[in-house]
């Protein structure tokens, strides 16, 4: 079926008004659900062969986030749903006002490579939830678990409620000519900008989260064993191609070396063997990365790793010592497991630095200081993220997560997810049984006084 007609049949299918029913998305996220657990080796097989992923990984990072969503949104989408009472003012009298809560029509999610699973099924929960029809475009560059994905939808889902289209870049330049009712769209900053101006020509709304380079600041104060040990992990999960990775670390410049060190202790107790003989260790996605990557190497001093192993696209998780601004694996969102490492001597020289950058996706920030925390976060404009910790702050259905300006816009996740494929219909329900006259026309003192007290 060609993309034209596939659009169709669920816009026909839409407007059927079957999957505005709250007991129908329940029943449609449970069909989800039972396709996740029923397929979850499968999917981690595929992860596997995509991109290296171990089983451990696999489930955390996908297949676990994606289960606690889905029953998120099973537990509370018949609240959610519910139309909304608000106050009338007085001078629409006698009324009652409330909100109706209507989903877009048919939606099209567009996922990327890096959380193949996890970045496709958390948006669609949300289209489900809110009574969407869904098009899903995984990429290209995970087959594995693109097929894995369209095998799960079309044994669980018509075509014309949700369907999975396949392919590259013909198949993602066809759907955005297309006119869809909402665009969820994850991936680079330079692809997004394409998206949002495909959208443009239809006026379609959409979310999309992008990245850019996440900092993560440690202050004279903060323990750096911890702050060592945390980044480690956040930096080199998925070898490092994960959207809200931190991308280097802006450190007071008393801590550095101190903080190198702790870091080759927790890289290493990590990966007691090496990286490149550590069967689990996530590969590269393709040559075309692993390509940029390695050009990466030759910036400034290497001070942890520096190795790789083309054979299997697998680079060793370095650490880069003698980098500025303007080295040019600062010029681009790295996302690999290369970490430049920077020093400010103050505060506040800190905060300027970061001010002249694009906002990034997320920050981090190391400190022992209640003060510094403040200042830091009341200064600096970013999507969310971290005290003394990294990552995690998007593994939550109570908060929202997006980015702001350069780094996106919308968020999901929980009761977002819904809300971002929902329109929300204001209505005003006037009664008959009295009509007050002073609005119309002809108008007269004695009504221009009576708007003024009633509108002020």
């Amino acid at each position: 079926m060609k993309i034209e007609e596939i659009v169709l049949s669920q816009r026909e299918y839409f407007n059927t008004d079957v999957t505005k029913s709250v007991s129908f998305r329940k029943e449609a996220l449970k069909k989800l659900y039972s396709a996740i657990v029923a397929n979850e080796t499968t999917i981690l097989q595929a992860l596997k062969k995509d991109l290296n992923k171990s089983n451990f990984e696999g489930y955390m990072t996908e297949i676990g986030m994606v289960r606690d969503e889905c029953r998120h949104a099973i537990r509370h989408v018949s609240s959610w749903a519910k139309p909304k009472r608000v106050r009338t003012p007085f001078a629409q009298f006698h009324s009652q006002s409330y909100i109706l809560k209507d989903p877009y029509g048919v939606a099209l999610i567009m996922s990327p490579w890096n959380y193949p699973f996890q970045l496709t099924m958390a948006p669609l929960i949300g289209a489900i939830a809110a009574g969407n029809c869904a098009v899903i475009k995984p990429s290209a560059y995970t087959p594995a678990t693109s097929q894995v994905i369209a095998d799960m939808i079309s044994s669980r889902f018509p075509a014309e409620y949700i369907t999975v289209v396949q392919g590259g870049r013909k198949e993602n330049t066809a759907l955005l000519d297309i006119h869809f009712d909402y665009i969820f769209f994850t991936g680079s900053t330079t692809v997004g900008k394409l998206v949002m101006e495909k959208a443009s020509r239809f006026l379609t709304p959409i979310s999309l989260e992008l990245g850019g380079k996440s900092p993560a600041i440690i202050d004279e104060t903060a323990d750096l064993k911890i702050a060592a040990t945390r980044l480690a992990w956040a930096k080199f999960l998925n070898a490092g191609q994960t959207c809200v990775s931190p991308d280097y670390v802006l450190i007071h410049e008393s801590r550095k070396e101190e903080f190198i060190e702790e870091l080759r202790k927790a890289i290493d107790k990590a990966f007691p063997q090496g990286a490149l003989k550590d069967k689990e260790y996530v590969h590269i996605v393709n040559e075309k990365q692993f390509t940029r990557l390695s050009a990466f190497l030759n910036n400034g001093k290497t001070v942890i790793g520096g190795g790789t192993d083309p054979t299997i696209r697998c680079i060793e998780p370095t650490v880069l010592d003698n980098i500025n601004f303007d080295s040019p694996v600062m010029q681009e969102e790295i996302f690999g497991p290369i970490f430049p490492i920077l020093t400010y001597k103050n505060l506040d020289e800190a905060i300027q630095i970061l001010r002249k950058k694009p906002k990034p996706l997320a920050l981090y920030f190391f400190t022992k200081s209640k003060t510094n925390r403040e200042k830091v976060f009341s200064s600096l404009s970013f999507g969310g993220g971290c005290v003394n910790d990294a990552i995690i702050h998007l593994a939550t259905s109570e908060m929202g997560f997006g980015g702001v300006g350069e780094s996106g816009m919308g968020s999901y996740h929980g009761k977002k997810s819904f809300d971002t494929f929902t329109h929300e219909k204001s209505i005003v329900d006037k009664k008959t049984w009295i009509d007050l006259p002073m609005r119309y026309r002809p108008y007269t003192k004695r009504n221009y006084k009576l708007i003024r007290m009633f509108l002020k």
